[in-house]
C-alpha cells in the first residue's frame, strides 16, 4: 500500500467516527432536552394557583354556558383563565415538535380533556360573543389529539399500565 492510500483509508475512519460522534451526541441532546422539559413541567405547574384551577375546574359540572361558568367561578375565574391559557400554550407548543407528546399525555392528558370537556361551553360562548373563532383553538386541539390518543377505550392509568415495572 502507498502512503496515500493510507491517508484516504484514516480520511475516511475520521469522517465515519464524526458522524458517529455527532449522531451520539444528537442522541444525548435530544435526551437532555426531553428530561429538561419534564423537569421544567413539574416546575411550572407545581404551583398552588395551578392546583386551585384544576381543583375549581374539577368541581364545574360538565355542560356549563360562558355566563354559567363566569357565575360559577366569580372572582375566581382568572386561576381558571390562568389554566386554559398554559393548555392553549401546550397546544401550540407540541404542534411546533417543541415539546414530545409522550411526555405531555403522561403529565396532563387527563387534567387537559377534563378541562375542555368542563370549558367547552364557555369557550364556544367566547368565541359566539367576540366573533373570533381562534379563542381557546389550541386548547380544543389539544384535547382533541387526546380523545384521538384514547380512541374507544378509556386510557390505562400508570399504576396499572407499568405495575411490573422495575429500575433498571
Amino acid at each position: 500500500m502507498n502512503a496515500e492510500v493510507i491517508f484516504q483509508a484514516i480520511q475516511a475512519a475520521a469522517v465515519v467516527v464524526g458522524v458517529g460522534f455527532a449522531v451520539y451526541e444528537t442522541r444525548r441532546y435530544r435526551r437532555e432536552r426531553n428530561r429538561e422539559a419534564a423537569l421544567e413541567f413539574l416546575h411550572a405547574f407545581q404551583t398552588p394557583e395551578f392546583a386551585k384551577a384544576l381543583v375549581l375546574v374539577y368541581r364545574l359540572p360538565d355542560g356549563l354556558s360562558k355566563r354559567q361558568v363566569e357565575d360559577r367561578l366569580g372572582e375566581d375565574l382568572h386561576y381558571v383563565y390562568a389554566l386554559t391559557t398554559t393548555w392553549e400554550s401546550l397546544g401550540v407548543l407540541l404542534y411546533r415538535g417543541e415539546i414530545d407528546m409522550d411526555l405531555l399525555d403522561d403529565f396532563f392528558s387527563g387534567p387537559i380533556a377534563v378541562s375542555w370537556r368542563k370549558l367547552q361551553g364557555y369557550f364556544l360562548g367566547e368565541r359566539e360573543e367576540t366573533g373570533r373563532e381562534t379563542i381557546g383553538e389550541w386548547f380544543q386541539w389539544l384535547a382533541e389529539r387526546f380523545a384521538e390518543r384514547e380512541g374507544t377505550a378509556a386510557p390505562l392509568p400508570a399504576n396499572v399500565q407499568y405495575r411490573n415495572w422495575r429500575p433498571r
